[in-house]
């Protein structure tokens, strides 16, 4: 069955690549919707001036690059048209619900498959229940993660640039006969990505690996100074401390974190992931020197303080990229001096938290909530939830603003 029209749902880099792949791969009519405001509106001026044609730049990989003239450009989520037979979300997952509620999916009686880009564990079930709850029949397909690392152009809303693409990406949908995974599938190989189907979509989302690493890392004191201060932060978001936020207490805090998410993971039917095999096979692998085959395959059957061990050895390891050519001086390249994202004003002067770590605590607030909701104990998560909205609440009193989607009342803890 052919996909004639997809909506991509979102206007940001990932949206924009997405939308090139997916009209080179399924040869269908492709449109765009965004929430109105200030980045619409810079997007639909950049598309007049384009004639409609966005671009994704991907080097070394082609199928991923090129220019495509989108069919329709919508700025209200509401006044989508009933003609689309696939939506592809490219939206942070804690937004699902309020997107799909606002698109009114009950009016898109044409609408056969959603395809969510990046879930978050139990993303699935929740949008599978809100297609239920509007009397529709749709396939939820579950994506582990978003197939690369892309970013705009410089003073570019429509040219997306694809630095790194994943080798591996895990699917799942809800229904028994899906209509469209092989559709995703394909455009995923076409892309040089290995695909790997599972038959529950938990067992799909909880292979993200930014849901254990990036709230251990980067929601505790040190990194979350980094992060709210306005002085340009020279700390590195992969270092260890005092370069970095890599201890042994953020180790420690990794491995309660994937246990509490395990648990989750159980009680909602699926598979818990072994973190450090996934982390090495499925992410950045270490020398068999560093981390042997029985260290990585035993992981799960040892004792937490081994646990620990291991996975401060693995990030050791990777300071520098153990795989790549040293430089005349014997240096190898210091793969972990990432610069820490910091809080800053929107073009309308808002303040706003950077994506990391807002997106990973709204993630873990989602998860948080289905926790309890099944009467399972997460208090690792309860207190990163905790850890980051108190310093929320200092800034703000400090400064004297508010940020952009942390107002008092809207915050979940406190």
């Amino acid at each position: 069955m052919r996909v004639q029209h997809t909506l991509i749902v979102g206007a940001g880099p990932a949206a924009i690549q997405t939308a090139v792949a997916v009209a080179k791969s399924w040869q269908g009519e492709v449109s765009i919707v965004n929430r109105n405001g200030s980045h619409s509106s810079e997007v639909q001026n950049q598309l007049k001036k384009s004639g409609n044609v966005i671009t994704a730049i991907a080097p070394n990989r082609p199928f991923l690059s090129g220019e495509v003239k989108i069919a329709h450009f919508y700025d209200e989520l509401a006044s989508v048209d009933d003609r689309f037979d696939a939506m592809v979300v490219c939206v942070p997952s804690y937004s699902y619900h309020d997107v799909l509620q606002s698109l009114c999916i009950e009016k898109l009686t044409q609408l056969q498959t959603i395809i969510l880009l990046s879930p978050v564990v139990g993303s699935n079930d929740l949008v599978s229940q809100l297609v239920r709850e509007s009397g529709r029949s749709i396939e939820v397909i579950s994506s582990s993660t978003y197939f690369a690392a892309t970013k705009f152009l410089p003073d570019s809303e429509i040219v997306s640039f694809t630095k790194a693409v994943k080798k591996r990406i895990y699917l799942a949908t809800n229904k028994e006969r899906g209509l469209h995974l092989h559709h995703v599938e394909r455009l995923l190989e076409e892309a040089g990505i290995e695909t790997v189907v599972k038959e529950n979509p938990i067992d799909v989302e909880c292979r993200n690996i930014t849901t254990y690493v990036h709230p251990a890392f980067f929601i505790n004191r040190f990194s979350l100074n980094e992060i709210f201060s306005e002085t340009k932060s020279l700390k590195s978001l992969y270092k260890l401390y005092p370069e970095g936020p890599i201890t042994q207490d953020t180790i420690r805090i990794m491995v309660k974190l994937w246990k509490e998410i395990s648990a989750l993971v159980v009680e909602l039917g699926g598979n818990p992931i072994n973190l450090l095999q996934f982390l090495n096979d499925d992410n950045y692998p270490v020398h068999d020197e560093s981390l042997s085959r029985s260290d990585l395959e035993g992981f799960n059957e040892f004792e937490p303080v081994k646990q620990e061990y291991l996975l401060y050895i693995r990030y050791a390891s990777i300071l520098i990229d153990p795989f790549s050519k040293p430089d005349s001086n014997g240096a190898y390249f210091d793969f972990s001096k990432v610069p820490y994202p910091q809080i800053s004003r929107t073009a309308s002067g808002e303040w706003s938290v950077p994506r990391i770590p807002f997106e990973d605590y709204m993630n873990l607030v989602q998860m948080h909530r289905m926790g309890v909701e099944r009467g399972i104990s997460m208090p690792e998560i309860f207190r990163l939830i905790q850890l980051f909205e108190q310093k929320v609440h200092e800034w703000q009193c400090l400064k004297g603003e508010p940020i952009r989607g942390m107002r008092s009342k809207e915050r979940e803890i406190l």
